[in-house]
């Protein structure tokens, strides 16, 4: 039987030799979606444009909300919901897929060359894209509103660079388990809505007791929401010290994910 490396080294080399495949697999992806529709890829400006539209709404009419600290923009709690909602949809929409990667793809399971280890990236370039096209609506509507956009901007890939690691690493882990035990791809959706009211979008870290601040910093998505908001819409500059530890994080994640694929994928063609 065909033995697998796991080893961050082998992770790199394949990446690298099929760059191509998973950029043409990953364009597949993000515009598959939209194929048929009248619109097409304008979808992927739509969506956004009319999620800040809804939560301009709700929270600025209907609820009267703004955030701690703010000024009392009846657009400013949108912006501010917008920027955590935009980290948590990358983060929601891959995982959300992770479980039936290779369930859906049993066909290159049987293709003894095909590199299964690419299809979470594949996910994750996709949803870097909507993600994408919904930071540039955000950014526009914040000079519509403000005049300029934060100085901060150029940091967001910063932020990104570890939540992508800890995406992959949890992809990873995720599909593999999946072929073999099918209730991870029914619990996952319900593990999803609850870290969604249990991460600050809703609410900032700092309006916890202290005793719960602690407790949300331990979320895996806190610090990547809490510093996106920072260069998207305050203008500060991200945590360094607290971006290396995150980044060390996850990067571990990441690379325990992948051992992990690359120990179970050789009972895939078996079980599948």
């Amino acid at each position: 039987m065909k033995t697998y490396s796991a080893s961050p080294l082998a992770l790199v080399r394949s990446l690298v030799a099929n760059q191509g495949l998973i950029l043409s697999l990953a364009h597949r992806e993000a515009v598959g979606r939209y194929k048929g529709s009248i619109l097409g890829i304008f979808w992927s400006l739509l969506t956004p444009l009319l999620m800040l539209a809804v939560y301009t709404f709700v929270f600025s009419e209907v609820f009267k909300a703004r955030w701690n600290g703010g000024s009392n923009s009846k657009t400013e709690f949108a912006i501010v919901l917008f920027a955590g909602m935009i980290i948590f949809n990358l983060f929601a929409e891959c995982i959300g897929k992770a479980p039936s990667i290779i369930l859906s793809n049993a066909n290159f399971v049987k293709k003894v060359i095909f590199p299964l280890e690419i299809l979470p990236c594949v996910n994750l370039l996709s949803a870097l894209f909507h993600a994408g096209v919904s930071m540039a609506i955000l950014l526009v509507f914040e000079l519509v509103e403000a005049g300029s956009v934060p100085a901060t901007v150029w940091q967001i890939p910063l932020v990104l660079l570890p939540l992508s690691a800890l995406i992959l690493g949890l992809s990873w882990w995720l599909a593999a388990t999946s072929v073999y035990l099918r209730d991870v791809g029914q619990t996952i959706g319900i593990l999803i809505t609850a870290l969604m009211f249990l991460s600050p979008v809703f609410f900032p870290v700092s309006s916890l007791p202290p005793s719960w601040q602690t407790v949300a910093h331990l979320n895996p998505l806190s610090f990547p929401i809490e510093q996106a908001r920072n260069v998207l819409v305050w203008g500060q500059s991200i945590s360094w010290w607290g971006l290396c530890l995150y980044t060390l994080v996850t990067f571990a994640v990441a690379w325990i994910g992948f051992a992990w694929f690359q120990k179970a994928r050789k009972g895939f063609a078996d079980v599948l």
